[in-house]
């Protein structure tokens, strides 16, 4: 088969109706084919395989809301920044040399490293991260699972 040079309709360039005959037939979507993606399984299959692969079936699996929810959590960092707010607020206390936080009560769930403890705190929670476990230790306090 010979190589076309140029494209088809460049022959009908300066031509009234393009090779349709006469103007009113070029007019409707069904000179394309359809509107949109019709004829997608049909006579523009060749197209969605060539610019829409992934288009048609499904793709991958979606985790049920209930399964993978995130914990409310805190930095230890922040804590040991709020703690005089805490105090004020009763949500912290004091004994001895030692601050205790339950942060159960605040609606926090789980107890994150980030951040710097620079005083004894003693916290209360559900869950530590283990970054916040040593922080506490390291401060000369402590992270006391439940309550």
């Amino acid at each position: 088969m010979v190589v076309r040079r140029r494209r088809k309709t460049h022959k009908r360039r300066g031509s009234r109706t393009m090779g349709r005959g006469c103007a009113k037939r070029g007019r409707g979507s069904g000179e394309k084919g359809g509107k949109g993606l019709s004829g997608g399984h049909k006579h523009k299959w060749s197209y969605i395989l060539k610019y829409m692969p992934n288009h048609f079936g499904k793709h991958g699996f979606v985790r049920p809301p209930e399964v993978s929810r995130r914990p409310a959590a805190i930095n230890v960092g922040e804590l040991n920044e709020r703690l005089d707010e805490l105090l004020q607020s009763g949500a912290a206390k004091r004994e001895g040399d030692k601050f205790v936080v339950d942060v159960t009560k605040l609606g926090y769930e789980k107890v994150l490293g980030g951040g710097r403890v620079d005083r004894p705190l003693e916290v209360i929670a559900d869950r530590f991260s283990e970054e916040a476990r040593r922080k506490l230790e390291e401060a000369g306090g402590r992270a006391i699972v439940g309550g």
